[in-house]
């Protein structure tokens, strides 16, 4: 089968024990007697009772859509997947941001009545996309810019939908490309998909051969993400690492999901027929690290037939997050 200043009153108070300390006399003419040692003043000048010095108070930590900082299992996702702009690669890029929007609020809001958790919409948006030619760099990899998802982004935290940027990066390495997005992750509401089926080793061509990445990779990829997470003290962010082929991630048991900062999961992305779905759903759990979560996808065209809702989440175990592609 194919295929996360000082005080005010310093002043005042200084005056003040200069002149207790008697280091505030007037010597010249019209001066008032100051009082022998011992003797007694007719008046006596008070103290002033300084007021606390206001406390800045602290910008509230950023939180997650739905409130809090832990991704799961306070809640479920249910996404739109593909490319802006491209029909083919996803039901993402069928419509313009404010649409899907609205499509993948209404398509959460049927998941609604089978979860005991709250269902949260998201975007799971294919920031770098494979491509049968090499490209200026020739990584095989066409880079979307900034700018470029900027109105997605931007469509989809105005109105809390969560977002996931994805990566099928080609000749290059995870790393290298989600560095390229660091100005997306900083955001609250946005984590990361890595795709190994598009993670191509020299020689290899999209289409032709698998791709498949390394836990070093990986951990290298997600390290460098949950330190922005906590150097910016943002909530815990999604990670869904792809897989529908054993050969897609090598050493997968060293995967490390220990990153408080990161909800890792495994993204089961083949189509087909539901007991070749079943199937590998079901060998993707053998051996897989603990604290990685699964996630589901489901394929309008390819899946014969599309999973409903009802029977998405009637799988055992209940998928945390759901993509449509």
């Amino acid at each position: 089968m194919t295929r996360a200043p000082l005080p005010r009153l310093l002043a005042p108070v200084l005056c003040a024990g200069l002149l207790l300390a008697g280091c505030a006399q007037d010597t010249g003419p019209g001066a008032a007697a100051t009082p022998a040692a011992g003797g007694s003043s007719s008046s006596s000048v008070p103290s002033p009772t300084p007021s606390p010095t206001p406390t800045p108070t602290p910008e509230e930590p950023a939180e997650l859509i739905g409130g809090g900082t832990e991704v799961f299992p306070g809640r479920r996702m249910v996404a739109l997947y593909g490319h802006p702009g491209t029909p083919g690669l996803g039901a993402l890029g069928e419509q313009g941001p404010r649409e899907s929007v609205t499509r993948a609020k209404e398509l959460a809001a049927q998941y609604e009545p089978f979860s005991e958790e709250p269902v949260v919409p998201a975007f799971e948006i294919i920031a770098t996309t494979a491509s049968a030619e090499p490209g200026e760099d020739g990584d095989h990899s066409r880079e979307s810019t900034v700018e470029d998802l900027r109105p997605y982004v931007d469509a989809a935290a105005e109105h809390d939908v969560y977002v996931v940027l994805d990566l099928q990066p080609g000749h290059q390495d995870f790393l290298s490309q989600a560095q390229q997005y660091e100005e997306l992750l900083r955001l609250p509401n946005v984590g990361l998909a890595l795709d190994p089926e598009w993670r191509l080793a020299p020689g290899q061509v999209h289409m032709v051969q698998i791709g498949s990445v390394d836990a070093a990779e990986i951990n290298a990829t997600t390290a460098w993400l949950a330190d922005l997470t906590a150097r910016h003290d943002l909530p815990q962010k999604v990670v869904l690492l792809h897989q529908f082929a054993d050969s897609m991630i090598t050493d997968r048991h060293l995967v490390d999901a220990s990153r408080p900062e990161l909800a890792l999961v495994l993204h089961a992305d083949g189509h087909g027929t539901p007991d070749l779905k079943m199937g590998t759903w079901a060998r993707l759990q053998q051996g897989l690290p603990p604290g990685i979560r699964m996630a589901w996808k489901n394929f309008y065209d390819e899946d014969t037939p599309t999973f409903t809702p009802e029977q998405t989440f009637a799988i055992e175990p209940r998928p945390w997050f759901v993509s449509y592609q």
